[in-house]
């Protein structure tokens, strides 16, 4: 046989066996439910804070390289008579 006609062959056998399913994943009991709700939620909350590390550290560096001061934590306004502003 000619190598055209046995690509051809191994393509024609690959097809079928590339759109064979698996068999549906038994259902899970309410504990495992709980528990892999449980894990996604750790998952949820490592991912946030690791994000804010993200930003956080990312601000720094443009406030670095930019020549820009530090950011300071936030102050409530105070009127000049020391008493704060009403919105």
């Amino acid at each position: 046989m000619s190598r055209i006609a046995i690509a051809a062959l191994v393509l024609l056998l690959a097809v079928p066996c590339a759109q064979a399913k698996l068999p549906p994943a038994p259902p899970k009991s309410p504990a495992e439910q709980a528990a892999a709700a449980e894990k996604a939620k750790e998952a949820a909350a490592k991912d946030a804070a690791e994000l804010a590390a993200a930003m956080d550290r990312a601000v720094a560096n443009y406030r670095k390289n930019k020549g820009l001061p530090p950011e300071q934590p936030a102050a409530p306004a105070k009127a000049a008579n020391g008493q704060k502003k009403h919105k």
